[in-house]
């Protein structure tokens, strides 16, 4: 049988039926420079923590599953050398292959659900490539198949948003725009698509959550939050970039589990990091409404 293993906080969270948020590790192991990556999860953990929820990062240290962080474990994910990206289909070779791993979206929400944690917070959600719709992250299923709470900031700007957007619509996931009527872009607060339901507060998603899981739909509650409004970029100029971006890939002949961060990496060096700096506050920000909906469920949870 699988060992998960509960950082002590989480556990006792947990066993409270408090609140709790789960957080991804991609961003750690393949998203960020050192120190920023650890610098940047601690921040999103601080921010679940103002809000009074525990937060739980999620990762594989030597196969073994980690839901929740100790300080030394924070650094040593932070700083391991060639560690894997942990996709939902990689999670069994990499536990059995022993290895240390950031868990993407799809990942992090398979542990997280069978660890008990009902809300998780990460910055984009992955989708339909530009240029070939056939190629779809293994989030898009993922989430259609596990009743969960996910805010984001939309999906990746790099991708092909109006059929992400479809494949959504598609798998029955309902899209709440969080005090917002459109859809993000990542980087920019509107796609030009709309969400499905403006929520208005915290305790009205974990109330629609709810009540969708008592209804026995198993599609996850993809909550889409702008990033914030002082930090956002016009989508008409980073589309620009996105477009140089896209060509020096499909030029360099990159494909696969290579094109995200590579295509992540080029926006921020063409954008003169401003996309990173944009990057990062969404996820802190992401991570602070994350813990906001995860009190207001266990408050519910609890009456």
């Amino acid at each position: 049988m699988v060992k998960i293993n509960y950082q002590k906080a989480v556990k006792s969270a947990l066993d409270q039926n408090g609140p709790v948020v789960a957080l991804e590790s991609t961003v750690i192991t393949h998203g960020l420079p050192y120190p920023q990556n650890r610098d940047t999860a601690l921040g999103m953990e601080a921010e679940v923590s103002k809000t009074g929820a525990v937060p739980a990062t999620i990762c594989l240290t030597q196969g073994d599953i980690q839901v929740g962080l100790e300080p030394e474990q924070m650094e040593y994910i932070s700083t391991t050398k060639n560690p894997v990206k942990v996709s939902r289909r990689d999670i069994a070779a990499a536990i059995v292959a022993r290895r240390d791993g950031g868990t993407t979206v799809s990942g992090t929400m398979e542990i997280a659900y069978k660890a008990g944690l009902r809300v998780f917070a990460t910055g984009g959600i992955g989708g339909v490539h530009r240029g070939n719709l056939m190629d779809v992250s293994a989030d898009l299923p993922t989430l259609a198949q596990i009743p969960m709470i996910v805010v984001c900031s939309g999906a990746k700007a790099i991708l092909d948003l109006p059929a992400t957007r479809e494949v959504l619509e598609t798998y029955g996931i309902p899209v709440i725009g969080y005090q917002t009527d459109d859809l993000p872009a990542f980087y920019s607060t509107s796609s030009g698509l709309p969400a499905d339901y403006n929520a208005k507060t915290a305790a009205e998603v974990a109330q629609i959550a709810l009540t969708q899981w008592e209804f026995g739909l198993k599609a996850t509650i993809l909550v889409t939050v702008p990033p914030p409004a002082e930090l956002a970029i016009p989508a008409e100029e980073i589309e620009g970039v996105i477009l140089d971006a896209v060509k020096e890939a499909e030029e360099k002949g990159i494909k696969g589990s290579k094109i995200t961060p590579f295509l992540l990496a080029k926006v921020s060096e063409k954008s003169h990091s401003r996309s990173l700096t944009t990057n990062v506050a969404l996820l802190k920000n992401n991570a602070h409404i994350a813990g906001l909906i995860a009190v207001e469920l266990s408050k519910i949870n609890g009456k």
